[in-house]
């Protein structure tokens, strides 16, 4: 095979436009995650420890967040059709690409210098097919939770006539 080739179904893969995610950074990665027949949306918030091979189809971040004073860490392919969305919420200065001694702190020790940044102009990237996928999930739970009110409301009438016949019976033996 040929590199050109291997590079033309590499390309095809990734993402037209991914959000520049730099160690350091806090991060709200928007993941889809399905369950049986269902589909939900969990976010996962945390500091970017690492990024790695950064423009490659194979980029990843991994995100550390503490979570009931456990530390947990997760990798994300960046170009992942599973993560619909990346968001920097705070950016930091840091002077390493792989931040592993916040590993061994806790509390205020583990905390980063906050620099400035242009939120907005980050996070303003418009993937269509992400989009249309999470837009495709919110009407499916949308119309599951009007689908589930149509038989509450059936299932209230059902027992409203089973309780005004109950009520006509017992007025007729009363009677």
């Amino acid at each position: 095979m040929s590199f050109a080739l291997i590079q033309k179904v590499n390309d095809e893969q990734k993402k037209s436009a991914v959000v520049d995610a730099r160690s350091g950074d806090t991060v709200r990665v928007h993941q889809q995650i399905k369950e049986g027949a269902k589909e939900r949306v969990q976010i996962f918030e945390g500091v970017v420890i690492r990024t790695d091979n950064k423009n490659s189809h194979t980029s990843r971040i991994t995100v550390r967040k503490v979570a009931s004073g456990i530390g947990v860490e997760k990798s994300f392919l960046v170009h992942s059709p599973l993560v619909l969305k990346i968001e920097v919420v705070r950016r930091a200065k840091v002077r390493r690409n792989y931040l592993s001694f916040l590993r061994n702190r806790a509390g205020k020790s583990a905390r980063l210098t906050a620099v400035n940044f242009d939120r907005e102009g980050i996070n303003n990237i418009h993937d269509a097919e992400a989009e249309a996928v999470e837009a495709k999930l919110h009407e499916e739970t949308v119309k599951a939770a009007e689908a589930e009110a149509e038989k509450k409301a059936e299932a209230d009438k059902e027992l409203e006539a089973k309780q005004a016949s109950v009520e006509a019976a017992h007025n007729a033996t009363k009677a």
